[in-house]
């Protein structure tokens, strides 16, 4: 049996007559983590909500666990059962508390006794301590504090992987090390990841394969060592040297 987690075949998108994906490749696999860099705009974020049914793809498919997920006739509230999203802006729902946004979807999605979804999402905010925050609404915590309960939100369901959108673009400098760390963790333990990033070092130290991304199309993908110490595609190089330039790399 493949260890593939997640796969994308071929998929494209556009906006009306502008091309967002064209014909995009990558298999996940079990435990494994693949990072997408590349400008704003190269489409990254457009892939991860496509992969989680966010957007609909013009051609192509996505498959999770060897099934299209794709297809019309799938249910997407069932694939994101089975898929853990965190987005740049957290996205935890204001009008609730922090165990309220974690025991939601266990609950209302894949039918978890309260009981049992709260016990899971208690220790989950331990592990990324917030014990003692349950019931505080999102705008009592920091940038920092709200995503940690945005990541702890998409593990409440079990996922089998994660889809991480740009988690740190939102934050505070001082609060990136602790979301990378806490994500560091996770992969150490075996998670399934597909990770967006502009954090170079971060998709240096946890990738197994990083993607470059350029004008919808990944251009050149390989492990860490490669990509970051001798790309060969031009566009790769250029955009490594820019950040180079800008003191970011």
């Amino acid at each position: 049996m493949s260890d593939v987690v997640l796969e994308v075949r071929g998929v494209t998108k556009a906006y009306g007559e502008r091309p967002v994906l064209r014909g995009i490749d990558l298999a996940v696999r079990e435990h494994g983590a693949i990072a997408l860099i590349g400008a704003s705009g190269s489409g990254k974020s457009t892939l991860l909500r496509c992969i989680d049914l966010l957007e609909d793809i013009d051609d192509g498919d996505v498959l999770l666990d060897g099934a299209v997920i794709t297809d019309p006739s799938v249910d997407p509230i069932e694939v994101r059962r089975r898929l853990g999203m965190v987005f740049q802006a957290f996205n935890l729902f204001p009008h609730m508390t922090v165990l309220q946004n974690l025991v939601l979807a266990p609950v209302r999605a894949q039918g978890v006794g309260r009981l049992e979804a709260e016990e899971r999402a208690r220790e989950l905010l331990t592990r990324f301590g917030l014990a003692g925050r349950e019931h505080d609404f999102p705008d009592r915590l920091s940038g920092g504090q709200q995503q940690r309960v945005a990541i702890a939100r998409a593990l409440a369901t079990r996922p089998r992987a994660l889809l991480l959108d740009e988690i740190t673009s939102a934050l505070d400098p001082e609060l990136v090390g602790e979301i990378l760390q806490l994500v560091a963790d996770l992969k150490g333990e075996g998670m399934t990841m597909l990770i967006a990033t502009h954090e170079m070092g971060f998709a240096r130290e946890v990738a197994d394969e990083v993607c470059f991304l350029h004008d919808g199309a990944i251009v050149e993908r390989g492990d860490p060592e490669h990509m970051f110490g001798s790309p060969e595609h031009p566009e790769t190089q250029r955009f490594l040297r820019r950040l180079l330039d800008a003191g970011r790399l």
